[in-house]
């Protein structure tokens, strides 16, 4: 066989074999995937609702969403799955915050996933029982410095959005306020609007509704800018405590070795689902606020909250066991 013939084999080999390739990058998705989330309802499990039927539509495969109680209990679920794409997260803090409150997981929140794509922010409202003589920031500042300890904050479950917020705030405010746990932030409001306990820092949507009737005053949203979800709030940055900011993130995980090809593809998919204007609107309606971003902005962000979180955290005392 002729040099020149060996040497045309080797090129339609190396081109077949690039074919080859190329059609099994472009195989995926072959079948369901399955989008795992804490809880069987609720907003997690909206959000993840809404980026499933954005998914669904553009990739030509159902994403089927499967709800399970326990944000440590899917996230051990999608940490142990095969990374082939067919098995994705949607989870917030409980995925990389619960290591700092617990004396072990049985996942690391970094070595065993993969970022796809950030997808939505929750302020929080700091707002008050109607009885407490305080209007602003620096009206609950001054009355609680005037009574170390006298005011009492209801907070949901340890480590939520809600607690940590408030913990956020104590630290930097410099003032002494007892928090009072509860069994989820629906009880904890209830009881602030009954006036058993004085403030708290709710998700906006939950205390919107009760600030517009009347049942609650709200001093200010926890964002680092005000936000359209909470008209005419300043935020508690601007009010007295400098740069103070507390919102809730969540974002899509895939299991760790995951192909880099499967990732951008899922985080093009994801984004173009969150910029659908619609998507948007509920997302809005709902109390959030879209994000998207690269997977490396998604990863910066994580690693921003563990650092800043497992501080407040630690110093806090903030334990499950």
């Amino acid at each position: 066989m002729s040099a020149q013939r060996i040497k045309g084999l080797i090129y339609l080999t190396a081109l077949l074999g690039l074919g080859a390739g190329s059609v099994l990058a472009g195989e995926y998705p072959r079948k369901p995937i399955r989008l795992l989330v804490s809880g069987i309802a609720g907003s997690s499990n909206f959000a993840a609702r809404l980026i499933a039927d954005g998914l669904s539509s553009s990739l030509g495969q159902q994403v089927v969403v499967d709800g399970r109680e326990g944000g440590v209990t899917v996230s051990t679920i999608a940490a142990q799955a095969k990374p082939d794409g067919y098995t994705l997260l949607l989870n917030g803090s409980a995925l990389w915050l619960s290591p700092f409150m617990r004396s072990s997981t049985p996942y690391d929140p970094v070595r065993d996933f993969s970022p796809i794509a950030l997808t939505n922010r929750v302020p929080n409202l700091v707002v008050v029982h109607p009885s407490l003589p305080a209007r602003s920031i620096r009206d609950l500042i001054s009355l609680a410095k005037a009574k170390p300890g006298e005011l009492n904050c209801a907070a949901g479950n340890l480590g939520t959005s809600n607690h940590l917020a408030a913990e956020l705030f104590k630290a930097m405010a410099g003032v002494n306020i007892a928090s009072i746990p509860y069994k989820g932030a629906a009880p904890a409001l209830n009881d602030l609007i009954g006036g058993h306990v004085h403030l708290m820092f709710p998700s906006a949507s939950s205390a919107v509704p009760h600030v517009k009737a009347g049942r609650l005053r709200a001093l200010a949203v926890t964002a680092a800018q005000p936000t359209a979800l909470a008209p005419g709030l300043p935020t508690v940055s601007a009010s007295g405590v400098p740069g103070y900011e507390s919102v809730a993130i969540f974002g899509v995980f895939a299991p760790a070795k995951t192909p880099g090809t499967i990732i951008s593809q899922l985080n093009r998919e994801i984004v173009k689902a969150l910029n659908d204007a619609e998507v948007k609107n509920r997302f809005f309606n709902a109390g959030s606020d879209v994000v998207g971003g690269s997977p490396q902005e998604f990863a910066e962000a994580v690693k921003s909250e563990m650092i800043k979180w497992g501080k407040v955290i630690k110093d806090a005392g903030i334990r499950f066991d």
